[in-house]
């Protein structure tokens, strides 16, 4: 205790301020748009409650795999991040962090990832790459193509694969209508976060499809791919003959994506937030509710 009064600092702020600068690192609260459709993927894959353990494992799995990929990101594009003045306070450009300290994080992220891997079926014991070299991949496709938010949204949809997988030990055909859902719905409002940068990125030679296309274009293509997002939401109802508490999660979920379309014009992007953070958590939760009470009341 005489350290904690010599420094003025309490022991439990030396322990909470670090953390705190990790949890913003990987922008803990952004897992809800990814953690619910690993349990949505879960819930269908044994059409109910698939059980602590398995879910327990399949939460570990996802934030040790998401904090892996989330540090890594930041890694990759430090210098990057400092010259853009919206990123320059992240924790690498603004010094709260250093490298070799987030370099040890992200290797216990990946390891609590493999320690929850090898809990599960056999079958993720060899699929395991397939997750984390992509996520690994992501950071630097937005130096050579705007198809980078594509690809993050393929990574993003290998969630409810993923847990399907992990409990089951097969991937049928739900699983990847899921996870293509997924992926079209992450790409379609990452799509819209790029518009936060697009003047930043075009200075700095950048990718992305309101830089590549143009803000019409590319928010044509957001439109497109959250009608396919639905449409494939729909054709996972009918391949698991799903019940209507299911329909009317999707029907709120459609609601809820023409909602975020109808708020962001090429001429007005002042509601980019709304449509980025409150939406799209909404969506996610709400859909997850709805596959949770579909399976209780089947």
């Amino acid at each position: 205790m005489r350290r904690a009064r010599d420094t003025g600092q309490h022991p439990m702020s030396a322990i909470a301020v670090p953390a705190r600068r990790f949890a913003s690192l990987v922008k803990i609260e952004h897992t809800v748009f990814a953690l619910p459709y690993a349990y949505v993927g879960a819930i269908l894959a044994v059409s109910g409650w698939p059980g602590l353990r398995g879910m327990l494992w399949i939460t570990v799995a996802m934030a040790g795999a998401r904090s892996f990929a989330m540090a890594a990101n930041r890694l990759i594009d430090a210098a990057i991040d400092a010259r853009n003045p919206r990123t320059a306070s992240r924790e690498l450009p603004a010094g709260l962090l250093s490298r070799a300290q987030v370099v040890v994080f992200a290797l216990v992220s990946l390891a609590l990832f493999l320690l929850a891997v090898w809990q599960l079926d056999p079958i993720t014991h060899w699929l395991w790459p397939f997750v984390v070299v992509p996520m690994v991949i992501y950071p630097y496709l937005k130096r050579v193509t705007p198809l980078c938010h594509l690809w993050l949204g393929l990574v993003d949809g290998l969630a409810p694969i993923g847990a399907w997988a992990a409990l089951t030990g097969h991937v049928p055909l739900a699983a990847w209508l899921l996870g293509g859902a997924v992926a079209l719905w992450i790409a379609g409002f990452d799509v819209i976060y790029a518009t936060f940068d697009l003047e930043i990125d075009r200075a700095q030679g950048l990718h992305s499809l309101p830089v590549d296309l143009g803000l019409a274009r590319a928010l044509t293509v957001v439109r497109v791919a959250h009608l396919a997002t639905v449409g494939l939401l729909v054709a996972v109802g009918l391949n698991l003959s799903l019940g209507p508490a299911y329909y009317a999660g999707v029907a709120i979920v459609a609601l809820l994506l023409a909602y975020e379309n109808s708020i962001v014009h090429p001429d007005d992007l002042s509601r980019v937030d709304a449509a980025f953070f409150s939406v799209n958590g909404a969506i996610a939760v709400l859909y997850l509710a709805a596959v949770a009470l579909d399976a209780a009341i089947a």
